[in-house]
């Protein structure tokens, strides 16, 4: 600790003066930094995070709390909406799981080197509208998007609805178009997170009218993660997809929650942004653990919706042995899946909505149990072990 103190020499005529003491901000941290994962899978019709940015609310709120909060696009994406936040980790979600799991490492970067991969199959006006927003970005935001690709196949988006889990998924015809793609700008730009536009088919209003409402699940956000998901595993650098699409028609009964996708004719300025300073990826060896990087030991606690909890990424923190953080499910926000802890057999702290989950993790951070907090809730301490009492042995479980 950087401590400095000014004693005056005194004798019978000084004056007594303040004794001033200067600490750096760096010296106060003598706890080590408290990291939170934020989890809302896409394409489960959550009802907070399930549509266009909903949850960035509680993103903003929980990285206000915490040191360092790591989530994935579908939190952070908000179309042609986005909020900066300096100790936010935009992580996409295969390599969430990865990163779970502790096969990845997370690097902090102060910027990466964008590629931008638009589907051969969008018309030349919306193409333009694309590149315009690219422009954009880099003019009026300063995004470092180096380079842009048109596949050399059409990609042919398919989506649907999962008959047995309710949730939307797809695929693309030709991944190996993508492929290419990203190969040719990683090899010849040096580009190091990739955007990608795929041409989505467009849909009668009447496929969506629930989602614009505020009800159903997202159609589009399924094969949305299928196209993250192979660039992902394939290159090992961070990747988004925003959809292309033809513009609605005007609705005058929408949610506030679907409103971010109305506004413009694309959804990719979230994307640009949060690639523009994502973590970059690192295959767990010891080079990983000299380079400062964050592992999944470092994470404290993690928050996801009450039904959510079959995720490889869930899963991999609730079975970890050696540091399990504290997992916390969100009853309010309900999804079309059914994975519930209880079901599974896995241990979590059980809250109604995020403003107690938030409230948990500030606790947690302060160090105080949550439980001491609400009313009633700190019983007497127990033992495991027999004691003597009044001449009988007594055994008494540990209160956890």
């Amino acid at each position: 600790m950087a401590l400095t103190m000014k004693v005056p020499f005194l004798t019978p005529c000084t004056k007594l003066t303040t004794v001033s003491c200067s600490l750096s901000s760096q010296s106060l941290k003598w706890k080590r930094e408290y990291t939170s994962v934020m989890i809302v899978p896409t394409g489960i019709g959550a009802a907070i995070g399930g549509y266009a940015g909903d949850a960035l609310p509680v993103a903003r709120a929980l990285s206000s709390v915490v040191d360092c909060l790591i989530t994935h696009p579908n939190v952070l994406n908000a179309a042609m909406l986005y909020w900066p936040m300096p100790n936010a980790l935009y992580v996409e979600g295969y390599a969430l799981d990865r990163f779970a799991e502790g096969l990845w490492a997370l690097q902090p970067v102060h910027q990466n080197r964008v590629g931008l991969v638009l589907d051969a199959g969008i018309e030349e006006e919306l193409r333009v509208r694309h590149l315009q927003v690219a422009d954009a970005a880099r003019a009026s935001l300063g995004l470092p998007v180096v380079e842009y690709i048109v596949t050399d196949t059409p990609l042919k988006v398919e989506k649907w609805v999962d008959p047995e889990t309710g949730q939307s998924t797809g695929r693309i015809k030709h991944p190996d178009s993508l492929v290419r793609a990203v190969q040719s700008l990683v090899h010849r730009s040096k580009v190091n997170a990739i955007a990608v536009v795929g041409r989505f088919p467009d849909d009668d209003t009447d496929d969506v009218d629930d989602y614009r409402l505020g009800m159903g699940i997202d159609l589009l956000a399924g094969v949305e993660a299928v196209i993250s998901h192979l660039v992902v595993k394939e290159f090992q650098i961070p990747c988004a997809h925003a959809p292309a699409l033809s513009p609605l028609p005007m609705s005058l009964s929408l949610s506030p929650k679907s409103a971010a996708e109305e506004i413009g004719y694309t959804f990719l300025p979230c994307v640009l942004a949060g690639l523009s300073n994502a973590p970059q990826y690192l295959v767990m060896n010891s080079k990983s653990m000299e380079k400062g990087c964050i592992l999944a030991s470092d994470v404290d606690s993690v928050i996801l919706p009450k039904d959510t909890c079959g995720g490889d990424a869930v899963l991999a923190f609730a079975r970890n042995e050696k540091k399990k953080p504290l997992i916390i499910t969100v009853e309010e926000n309900e999804t079309v899946l059914n994975d519930t802890a209880d079901k599974l057999g896995l241990e979590v702290l059980h809250v109604s909505n995020y403003w107690e989950a938030i409230g948990v993790v500030a606790a947690h951070k302060a160090g105080i149990d949550p439980f001491s907090l609400r009313r009633d809730k700190i019983l007497s301490v127990g033992s495991t072990s027999f004691m003597p009492v009044n001449g009988h042995s007594i055994s008494r479980e540990i209160i956890s």
